[in-house]
């Protein structure tokens, strides 16, 4: 697994399982086109790009530089990286037909060939903060009354409100999420002030 600090943009769930197998990064969906109306996404993606930056990897069709210009629409340059798949003819595995453009996705290239791609982008060369650190946990969650509890739901909103976070994250892209933004001195904090608060 390659370690990425960035906080890697792709378009769909396949495309995320298959970075998911190459790099330990916290990897978004677009969800397609969903992203052009989904305020809440839009809003995540911008404040990831403000905290740590954001690396694009779309697909090489016209539908993944749609998408890509969107969000250099919504996210100021210098806080973005692109990565670039060549275009490679042919179908994925699970699909039944070639996409209307006959291209390989991000889900169908080559692992080789999606590194050389995240090398071009220039996002090995960066420094990573290589200090231990105590993450947040879904045990944490658990004991911390966001998750398994019958006011969880409630509580986890409150949370995510503070926090200025949508609230539509399940249990572990909450705790991808708050291991982007905090540290779990930061997460106890914030946890106190909406408990006691």
């Amino acid at each position: 697994m390659i370690k990425i600090d960035r906080a890697v943009i792709v378009e769909g769930r396949y495309d995320k399982i298959k970075l998911s197998s190459i790099l330990d990064a916290v990897i978004i969906e677009t969800e397609g086109f969903g992203i052009f109306n989904n305020k809440e996404k839009q809003e995540l993606i911008r404040k990831l790009a403000d905290t740590k930056g954001i690396l694009i990897l779309t697909d090489s069709d016209s539908a993944g530089f749609k998408i890509r210009s969107f969000i250099k629409g919504i996210v100021p340059a210098e806080q973005i990286k692109h990565a670039y798949i060549p275009d490679i003819f042919g179908k994925e595995k699970r699909k039944t037909e070639p996409s209307k453009e006959g291209k390989l996705g991000v889900e169908g290239i080559k692992k080789e060939l999606i590194l050389e791609a995240l090398e071009k982008a220039g996002v090995f060369c960066e420094e990573t903060n290589t200090e231990e650190k105590r993450e947040i946990t879904k045990l944490d969650l658990y004991e911390d009354g966001l998750s398994g509890r019958p006011d969880s739901d409630a509580l986890r909103k409150k949370l995510l409100k503070h926090l200025d976070l949508p609230e539509r994250l399940t249990s572990n892209a909450l705790v991808q999420v708050l291991n982007t933004f905090l540290t779990f001195e930061e997460y106890k904090t914030a946890i106190e002030e909406i408990t006691n608060g």
